[in-house]
């Protein structure tokens, strides 16, 4: 296929026009109509009607051409007399020598029949950000959009009822039907600011392809080409092709996309920044200077354990809620982390070669000398920081990125982990937030070494031991099953500041 023919048919011809643009928004717009998964069968010809939406929370994949290339989280869930849908999502796509990266976080709000009330939608479409937000008051669609500074207003009338994408493919089966039958509805399109009118038709039973029995759809979303879609008789989505599987979404566990979504949060890349960003309700000024930090975390999941030492205390503050203290604020105890000390955290591991002849030889020469812990592991973190180039990319295990003297902040904490251990001294592999002024927490990843008989905090991609007390720690562990926990908060939780410790200074709220 040429490359004219693969725009022409992922969308129009508005979109060879500008293909950049609408090349993620086959993609984006593609999973925001995406439910929820579950795998029961379908009759085969009559369509089972629902009363209600599945309340729930389910994760999907986003393929091209069977590689994975981002990711889509929906959640539904009733809200007054209606239902809300929130979606966030992100995707980064190569097709013909062409790349985009795009984010997506939206929130509609709906009737008992899935029409439209209000939305608001956050993108960035290749580092470019936009906010829209709007309500339907009548037959009049109001539409504040901001972009690049700028402001603007748009009203689109309508008659009947407008719907949401993410309500598509619960349309029919909340009216019930059978093999052949066909809806016309009207969608509200918040990238172009138009409502569309859209076909839908129940093309019958039909299995996913992994075998899953389901009923099949049709819709005119994307002119020229098909959209289908299975779903099974709960109204939960199972899967979504575009032009015959080009571009596919599939409703997946979310341990599944835990180790994919962990690197592209811990590496910081702009294609998941608006997604993982935890905002905080008040700035935290001066985090370099800050002593000691006191924050409560809101929609957490109780499943995770509540992680001590490090300069760090948590402490449960009811269903959903933790409040996490560092610093001087932290009070944390060194008789309790000495219980915490094991083998494994002096041994070498998967990609921390601490037994590696170079890593050996570089901590010789580093640490020649040198008889405290304190000062080798200080040693250690600074050479760390200068010799390696942060990127956004993984550089890999120890001996690889001592080699390629590049990589993002997981790489740091490997090759730190690795000379630290080689030096005697035990330390473990965290991951977690960290603040950046002005803008909030990010997930990151950094050490901690047993000195003095205590657990310290050391980033040796910033070149602090101790780290500031920003360095909230969330997970232990570098391999991916460490790591896949990360899913369980990430674009959930909300943080709220307690409080803040200065020298000489001390803020409660």
């Amino acid at each position: 296929m040429t490359e004219k023919e693969f725009f022409m048919t992922a969308h129009s011809r508005a979109a060879y026009r500008n293909p950049f643009v609408k090349i993620v928004k086959v993609v984006m717009l593609t999973v925001s109509i995406l439910m929820l998964c579950n795998s029961m069968a379908a009759h085969a010809a009559s369509l089972v009607k629902i009363e209600t939406p599945p309340l729930t929370e389910r994760w999907f994949g986003i393929y091209v051409d069977n590689e994975r290339v981002g990711f889509y989280r929906q959640r539904i869930e009733k809200s007054g007399d209606g239902y809300k849908m929130e979606g966030n999502g992100s995707v980064r796509m190569k097709v013909m020598s062409f790349s985009k990266e795009a984010s997506m976080r939206e929130t509609y709000q709906v009737s008992k029949n899935l029409s439209l009330r209000s939305f608001d939608v956050d993108q960035t479409i290749n580092g470019s950000s936009s906010h829209l937000s709007g309500k339907v008051i009548g037959n009049i669609i109001q539409i504040k959009s901001e972009a690049s500074g700028k402001t603007s207003e748009k009203d689109l009338k309508f008659r009947g009822d407008v719907y949401p994408g993410p309500a598509l493919n619960l349309y029919p089966l909340m009216r019930g039907g059978t093999a052949g039958t066909q809806y016309k509805i009207q969608a509200f399109d918040p990238e172009d600011l138009k409502i569309k009118e859209i076909q839908i038709t129940i093309l019958g039973a039909e299995k996913t392809a992994d075998g899953v029995s389901a009923i099949k759809l049709r819709n005119t979303l994307y002119p020229f080409v098909n959209n289908d879609i299975w779903v099974d008789e709960l109204g939960n989505t199972l899967e979504e092709s575009v032009r015959e599987g080009l571009v596919t979404t599939k409703a997946e566990q979310p341990q599944a996309l835990g180790q994919f979504i962990s690197d592209w949060a811990l590496a910081k890349k702009d294609l998941i920044y608006d997604f993982s960003l935890v905002r905080t309700d008040v700035p935290i000024k001066d985090p370099k200077n800050l002593t000691g930090l006191a924050v409560e975390i809101s929609n957490w999941n109780d499943i995770l354990p509540l992680l001590q030492g490090g300069g760090q205390r948590v402490e449960k503050h009811g269903e959903g809620r933790v409040v996490i203290k560092t610093g001087v604020l932290a009070k944390d105890l060194a008789d309790s982390d000495v219980q915490n000390v094991t083998d494994a955290q002096l041994r070498p591991a998967d990609k921390i070669e601490s037994d590696a002849p170079e890593i050996k030889a570089q901590v010789k020469l580093l640490t020649d000398g040198i008889k405290t812990q304190d000062e080798m592991a200080k040693i250690l973190a600074s050479w760390t920081s200068d010799w390696l180039k942060d990127t956004i990319d993984d550089g890999g295990s120890a001996v690889e990125s001592f080699k390629s003297k590049s990589g993002n902040c997981q790489t740091h904490a490997r090759l730190y982990t690795a000379l630290a251990r080689a030096a005697g001294i035990p330390t473990r592999f965290v991951s977690g937030l960290v603040y950046i002024e002005g803008k909030g927490f990010l997930y990151h990843s950094w050490a901690e070494s047993f000195i003095g008989r205590r657990w310290v905090s050391v980033d040796p991609t910033y070149n602090q031991l101790p780290t500031d007390p920003t360095h909230l720690k969330l997970l232990e562990g570098h391999l991916p099953e460490d790591m896949a926990p990360i899913i369980a908060i990430i674009g959930r939780i909300k943080m709220t500041v307690l409080e803040t410790s200065y020298e000489n200074q001390h803020l409660t709220r």
